[in-house]
């Protein structure tokens, strides 16, 4: 998905496109900028309204898919082609106004898509942490809480007239390679997290309403082995990811699945890039037969902005634009952000690549959606979620929800000696230095809408401490160093100093991938003269989306702690000084590798492979294969407190029972590893107790993550996350817990046909830092029957 200032559409205006094209898409942007979010009442099927009296797709007590194709049918077929696009026209002789279907909600209701906009009654909206950082939380509770706060604010702009309630987020790619610009929008690197954070956000946002209604549409993008953004010459446009059944099997398809199967989203957007040659939104394989077929969506699937002109006039991957038109319709895309099919979809009818009825399917889906939302319905008002109004956006609940995100997502990489907390009575003056000091939007990342207000860094720790402030340096390019004395002379003077470092958006970005993991420019220096200059403790926190390689710090004694913040959204200033005057007790964990510079050169972004190859040097991605020297590890975070954790009960031995004759004929293979299909899995859930215990002097929570490691094979890795829990425990406390674990989901891993297996022989856990169990696994065969 493009943002407003690098968005596809506006590259349609170049002198690289074909000059009729511009013609028509001037066209196309003019019009359709008079049927927006502006134009739009009254609403569809508004009773007061004569003209949709007695219509069949206006009457609510009929099902909604009788109702959808009434409505089809009574579309021309100039009129359905132009509702097959994000800037819907209007239809008057039916009641019905244009729609813009673009919206974004991120991390909180943006304006980055052209369907919001802020102003009037409505001039912001609560603006929660970058994902990256609220994934560190590793709370599902939170993220579907987040989503629910953020679809009461969507409904409320909607029934205002300044929002629709289609938004598409969430933004669940693998964050595969540490310089990924947009690695900050996802939950990280791990397949499980982002699944469980893809369906938990979609939950929040769409709600649970009677009859399978909708409060807003979520959408989960970008589908699928998206993340390379332009890197050494290859932009996102041209590049033709090539990707193993394997890699796609149990990595980049996880999230997706789960966001479908477990989250019952309603839509599904593909992305720019090819997957091993096949434009992605023109692949059936991956739409119809995947999407549609194999998860059942129950939704509409929509493609990136642009992204049909990109695989005809850029990728080249059919001769004519009419066959483009063709080829991703018939694939199974149902929407066109963009205006490629508007232009070209009569013409493949017309040369016979292309029929109504596939324009029919097409607008069955989107229609659909649109019902189950109420947009034909009639007015707002009357309908679920229509008291929502202004007084519902940027709540003072909202808004500590987003303090508390920040507050939970916040890692503590380091703290020696205790450095943190600090205390309000032996440190009363601070040093906050640093280009990220008193910074407000770069605390929101990308894809963020206009907050309800800011907290700095500088103003947060101003609410403990008399505050020195100097920035360094101008930016965080860090590129002059003439105040750095300005710098050492406050540390001098503060009983502490807080360095406030990292990066931004010129940094890391949409359509920007970094060219390596160190601080820009001259901030490690800053840091160390600060640091060296500091009378009292010295505290680093990052601000960033993706790892930074900070060996240098954490080699540094001066250097007391370090946290990791990423971007903490619109209360990241309050929530840092929280947890650096104890006041909250940290208890975030990294959801990416922290690598160091060196891992880069051995990396091309083009590499897909997860798996390392030795024979080449490639080292391998993720914690998941990587073996390599790391800075920081996955799920990696410390707390002001200390906690332990204790096997209860657990299986030791597990037999696999067979569902067929045909899964027991090879001896060889059934010893090694069973296929997933072939076991009987509904018996294969185990459960292991464990407790855990606050063995320190404060309450904290624990993040328990649950790892698995396969026996030796090929096909595995080293090991992989099953799950993970919160638990909140007072100092001396204790509490059981119950980890439930699947065979046939958890302890699987994928061959290199793509085929789920669950490894026969001996499986461990580890859970927590200091504990391990192992559970062997065997075939039984005394069920199986010829």
């Amino acid at each position: 998905m493009a943002n407003p200032h690098n968005h596809k559409p506006y590259l349609l205006f170049s002198s690289k496109r074909p000059l009729h094209l511009v013609v028509l898409c001037l066209f196309f942007v003019s019009f359709c900028s008079n049927n927006g979010v502006e134009a739009r009442q009254p609403f569809a099927c508004d009773p007061r309204n004569g003209i949709t009296k007695g219509l069949r797709f206006c009457q609510t007590t009929l099902p909604i898919q009788v109702r959808a194709q009434d409505l089809i049918g009574r579309l021309t077929l100039a009129e359905k082609i132009r509702l097959l696009v994000n800037n819907a026209i209007a239809v008057p002789r039916l009641g019905i106004q244009g729609y813009e279907w673009w919206s974004e909600a991120l991390h909180g209701v943006s304006n980055t898509g052209p369907g919001v906009k802020f102003g009037g009654a409505f001039p912001g909206a609560t603006s929660f942490p970058q994902v990256i950082t609220t994934a560190a939380s590793f709370n599902q509770s939170l993220w579907q809480e987040i989503g629910r706060v953020v679809s009461d604010e969507a409904r409320a702009m909607y029934n205002g007239g300044q929002a629709g309630l289609t938004y598409w987020s969430p933004n669940v790619n693998i964050f595969r390679d540490p310089r990924w610009g947009r690695g900050q929008e996802t939950p990280g690197e791990d397949p499980v997290v982002a699944g469980k954070y893809a369906a938990s956000y979609v939950k929040g946002l769409q709600g649970s309403g009677p009859g399978n209604r909708l409060k807003v549409a979520a959408c989960c993008k970008h589908y699928t082995a998206y993340d390379l953004d332009n890197w050494n010459g290859v932009d996102r446009y041209h590049f033709n990811a090539r990707v193993r059944k394997q890699d796609l099997e149990d990595t980049y398809d996880v999230p997706f699945k789960a966001c479908v199967m477990e989250g019952d989203v309603a839509s599904v957007m593909c992305s720019y890039n090819q997957v091993n040659g096949i434009p992605t939104c023109a692949d059936s394989n991956l739409l119809k037969n995947t999407i549609r077929g194999q998860w059942h969506l129950n939704g509409y699937i929509v493609s990136d902005c642009d992204s049909v002109g990109v695989l005809y006039d850029t990728q080249h991957y059919t001769r004519t634009p009419e066959e483009a038109a063709a080829d991703t319709i018939k694939a199974g895309l149902d929407l066109d952000c963009g205006p490629f099919l508007a232009i070209y979809t009569q013409g493949a009818i017309a040369k016979g690549l292309l029929s109504e009825n596939d324009v029919n399917n097409a607008l069955a889906n989107t229609i659909t959606v649109q019902m189950r939302l109420g947009m034909f319905d009639g007015e707002p008002s009357a309908q679920p979620y229509g008291n929502l109004g202004p007084k519902d956006v940027c709540t003072p609940a909202h808004q500590q929800l987003a303090l508390e995100a920040a507050h939970q997502g916040i890692v503590l990489l380091q703290n020696r000696g205790l450095t943190l907390p600090l205390s309000t009575t032996r440190h009363r003056t601070v040093a906050v230095i640093g280009p990220n000091s008193d910074v407000t939007q770069t605390m929101i990342g990308n894809y963020a809408g206009v907050p309800c207000g800011y907290v700095t860094p500088l103003q947060g720790i101003g609410r403990y401490a008399k505050t020195i402030h100097q920035v360094g340096c101008a930016g965080v390019a860090c590129g002059d160093t003439q105040h750095f004395g300005d710098a050492e002379v406050a540390a001098r003077h503060a009983d502490a100093t807080v360095l406030v470092m990292g990066l931004d958006q010129s940094l890391e970005a949409e359509f920007k991938d970094r060219t390596g993991l160190l601080l820009p420019g001259n901030q490690q220096e800053l840091i160390l003269r600060v640091a060296r200059a500091s009378r009292g403790p010295t505290i680093l926190v990052l601000m960033s989306g993706g790892p930074i390689d900070v060996s240098f710090a954490k080699n540094e004694p001066r250097i007391g702690a370090i946290l990791w913040v990423g971007y903490p959204g619109q209360a990241g200033g309050a929530a840092i000084a929280d947890i650096v005057f104890g006041a909250k007790n940290p208890g975030g964990k990294l959801p990416m590798t922290w690598y160091p510079q060196s891992y880069i050169s051995k990396v091309p972004m083009t590499n897909m492979d997860l798996r390392p190859n030795p024979s080449s040097g490639y080292p391998g991605r993720t914690y998941r294969f990587y073996k390599g020297p790391i800075i920081f590890p996955f799920g990696f975070g410390l707390s002001y407190t200390s906690f332990s954790h204790k096997l209860v009960e657990g299986p030791t031995q597990v037999s696999v029972p067979l569902a067929s004759f045909r899964s027991s004929t090879n001896s060889t293979m059934l010893s090694k590893a069973v296929r997933v299909t072939h076991t009987k899995c509904d018996s294969l859930s185990l459960g292991v107790h464990i407790d855990v215990e606050n063995n320190g002097p404060v309450d904290g929570t624990n993040t328990l993550l649950v790892f698995s490691s396969p026996p030796e094979g090929k096909w595995a890795g080293e090991k992989q996350l099953l799950g993970f829990h919160k638990i909140h425990l007072v100092a001396g406390s204790k509490q059981r817990v119950k980890i439930d674990i699947h065979a046939c989901k958890h302890l699987s891993v994928v061959d290199e046909f793509g085929i789920r297996r669950i490894p026969m022989g001996q499986h461990t856990l580890h859970i927590g830092d200091d504990l391990k169990h192992s559970i062997s696994f065997q075939a039984d065969l005394g069920e199986i029957k010829s």
